[in-house]
């Protein structure tokens, strides 16, 4: 059973992820808060598997409160619920420790089989959002490799895999492109996260991006 815990400043959003999310037989609410200063206290409480948290809150936005669970909480997922103009937020959010985002208005079955995806440790991002994310990174100054331990220890093949990591590509995707079984390329998913020191996918993206192992051109 996946514990959740919904966090919004509207009511009405939290009532329709409720009736949504307890439809489903392995998903349970065990907490509910209006604002992040309230959702870092109900947390030490409730202890769910998965915060579905807004981004935009009184008291404390999401960011610091998803910042605060996670370093208080370091088993609890944080995914964070957005809308299209919210995209200046994804990788402050990221950096916070965040493992998702959702847009708001996804269909039910997407926000469900993502809460299951980011509950099972894998990191996801709306489509929309990944493309805002790669787009903010990369206009950035590229940083000097060095400034990350780590990148200079990652094999051409892993270089690869990032590259298309980078692009947004699957395992299974990225499998088909390298002519690669699935399962080789988890194994390379996960040694460039243990080299990185990434928590998952989306954060080893980032450090690539930032630190110009992957450039605007390798997309």
């Amino acid at each position: 059973m996946i514990r959740l815990m919904l966090v919004d400043d509207q009511e009405m959003v939290r009532v329709g992820f409720r009736m949504i999310l307890q439809a489903e037989a392995d998903l349970t609410v065990v907490g509910e808060a209006a604002d992040g200063a309230a959702a870092v206290e109900l947390a030490a409480a409730a202890r769910p598997d998965v915060v579905l948290m807004d981004v935009r809150m009184p008291k404390m936005d999401g960011i610091e409160a998803c910042r605060l669970i996670r370093d208080r909480h370091h088993d609890t997922r944080v995914m964070m619920l957005t809308t299209f103009d919210l995209h200046d937020y994804v990788h402050a959010a990221l950096r916070a420790g965040a493992s998702g985002f959702m847009l708001k208005d996804a269909p039910a079955e997407q926000l469900v089989a993502a809460i299951r995806v980011v509950a099972n440790g894998n990191a996801l991002l709306a489509p929309s959002v990944t493309q805002a994310l790669i787009d903010e990174i990369a206009t950035r100054p590229g940083g000097d490799p060095t400034s990350y331990p780590g990148v200079d220890e990652l094999t051409e093949r892993e270089l690869d895999v990032i590259r298309l990591m980078a692009k947004g590509r699957s395992n299974a995707e990225i499998a088909t492109e390298l002519y690669l079984g699935e399962a080789t390329i988890k194994t390379h998913v996960g040694r460039i996260l243990a080299k990185l020191g990434a928590r998952d996918r989306v954060q080893a993206v980032v450090i690539a991006f930032e630190s110009g192992l992957v450039t605007p051109g390798d997309r």
